[in-house]
């Protein structure tokens, strides 16, 4: 159950109004993530152009940038985030065999999963794990296929949706009507472990049985 209420677009002031408006650019409606922000206007709006940032090519292009979000956010055990860029992921065409190589460390040895992505959600995974001690191997690895820059956007990427991902928890924001009945790749392959995620998966489990 959400903590706080959902603002909907007719009832947003138009600072609130514009980030509807990018988020639906990227996402096709828009989400009670963004809804629920809209309690605070002025933090939301500044909270969110990171994120509309990221969702798009950059210095590291926005594909590799869903597989960051896939792996940090499944790690982070949030559901509502992993449903959101499943889907995402795949109208940028990645495919559902990918995502659910995501899973563990199935990604490399996956044919779907080139070198230089391996290095990446390796470093991601060190990331959401334990962040002062990255091996200094993985740094190599890394080196050798992303810049400075690219590196920088790279955990840019990981952090603001470790970030968005509690914050989304820590709400209780609830799943749109829109994903209910939404086939799950990555908690297909590993169950979710929280009480709110497990709700959610079931409710997912149930609709497919009806």
């Amino acid at each position: 159950m959400a903590q706080l209420p959902y603002i909907e677009p007719d009832e947003a002031d138009p600072v609130t109004k514009e980030v509807y408006e990018k988020a639906e650019a990227r996402f096709e409606m828009v989400l009670n993530i963004f809804k629920i922000s809209g309690n605070a206007p002025e933090i939301a709006e500044k909270m969110w152009e990171i994120f509309f940032e990221i969702l798009k090519d950059g210095q590291v292009d926005w594909k590799t940038k869903e597989l960051l979000i896939l792996k940090a956010t499944k790690m982070g055990d949030c559901l509502y985030c992993v449903t959101q860029h499943e889907a995402v992921s795949s109208r940028l065409g990645i495919s559902r065999e990918k995502q659910a190589d995501i899973v563990g460390v199935e990604y490399r040895d996956s044919p779907h999963y080139t070198d230089a992505e391996v290095a990446i959600l390796d470093l991601c995974s060190h990331v959401v794990l334990d962040p002062e001690d990255i091996p200094p191997d993985v740094w190599t690895r890394v080196r050798e296929h992303y810049d400075d820059g690219q590196i920088v956007e790279i955990l840019t990427t990981i952090g603001a949706y470790l970030q968005v991902s509690k914050f989304g928890d820590a709400m209780g924001v609830e799943l749109e009507t829109a994903f209910h009945g939404h086939d799950p790749v990555l908690f297909e392959e590993e169950p979710p472990e929280s009480p709110a995620a497990q709700e959610h998966f079931e409710h997912f489990k149930q609709h497919d049985k009806a």
